[in-house]
């Protein structure tokens, strides 16, 4: 469990509009909601970003967030991240946006309030690059998509 830091942006935050959260107890993510003055309707095809009302602060570096889709959205009505996922990093102290993307094939409308995303912590490696002339060899090698086989 890790500890961030988070600032309301957005008075209707923990009244009207919920508070980030997990949905049950052994949800991955917390819920992300859609901190908009009025309904929002996405054509097919559209995008738009729409504030979560709140910005964090992981502070540790060993630590980032990552705003993801939520599945039943993608899936029943096309409502997906337009950017795939958002990456928060530790350092990062500004608002949330949440870009949305209507890849479905019917309009779809965002009500003030949805849970429209995910908000997900994760650890994070940090590297340093080595350069090399050559690889140890390895089973795979340099075998690209599909190298692997289907079974």
């Amino acid at each position: 469990m890790i500890d961030i830091e988070v600032k309301l942006l957005d008075p209707r935050l923990g009244d009207s509009i919920p508070l980030p959260q997990a949905a049950t107890g052994g949800s991955a993510g917390m819920d992300l909601r859609a901190a908009l003055q009025e309904p929002l309707t996405l054509a097919p095809g559209e995008s738009a970003l729409v504030p979560s009302g709140m910005a964090i602060h992981i502070g540790d570096p060993g630590w980032c967030a990552l705003i993801v889709p939520r599945s039943g959205l993608g899936h029943k009505h096309g409502l997906v991240m337009g950017n795939l996922v958002g990456v928060i990093d530790a350092d990062y102290q500004g608002p949330l946006m949440i870009s949305c993307w209507n890849r479905g094939t019917q309009p779809y409308t965002i009500a003030v309030g949805e849970r429209i995303a995910q908000l997900l912590l994760v650890p994070v490696g940090q590297a340093r690059l080595h350069i090399v002339e050559d690889f140890v060899p390895s089973q795979r090698g340099e075998g690209g998509f599909g190298s692997t086989g289907k079974h």
